[in-house]
């Protein structure tokens, strides 16, 4: 098992990222295609400025319906659910050190940026995926 190498070589490279003035009506969108992380960046300017987890999502549609045009999801942006200033780390961090961060629990997915831009996301998801995969 190859602890030591990048994160980068089991990060998701394909990351959906939404703007703070977006609608929660896009966030819904995103959260109902399968298969996908709970975490989202917010990026403005190609810039990581927060993170929305389906977390902070369901806490404030829990009373709405599902229907796109439901008050809630038209008239909430990102930016009122988003938490601000999200850890990221670099490509070069080790997955023995991601795989150590995420254990603690207090923090579920790292974006992972240069100079504040998203080149990636590593969960929890892809660190047990990998650990699988390295054991077989």
């Amino acid at each position: 098992m190859k602890l030591d190498a990048p994160v980068s070589t089991i990060m998701t490279k394909k990351v959906i990222t939404v703007s703070p003035d977006q609608k929660l009506v896009d966030l819904k969108h995103i959260y109902e295609k399968l298969p996908f992380h709970h975490h989202v960046p917010v990026v403005e300017k190609n810039k990581l400025t927060g993170m929305v987890s389906l977390i902070d999502f369901m806490r404030v549609v829990c009373n709405s319906s599902l229907d796109d045009n439901d008050p809630i999801y038209q008239n909430t942006f990102v930016k009122e659910i988003m938490s601000e200033k999200p850890e990221s780390l670099k490509g070069s961090a080790t997955i023995r050190e991601v795989a150590k961060s995420l254990s603690e629990g207090n923090v579920h997915a790292y974006v992972i940026a240069n100079k504040g831009e998203v080149e990636g996301i590593v969960s929890y998801s892809d660190v047990i995926k990998y650990f699988l995969k390295e054991s077989e």
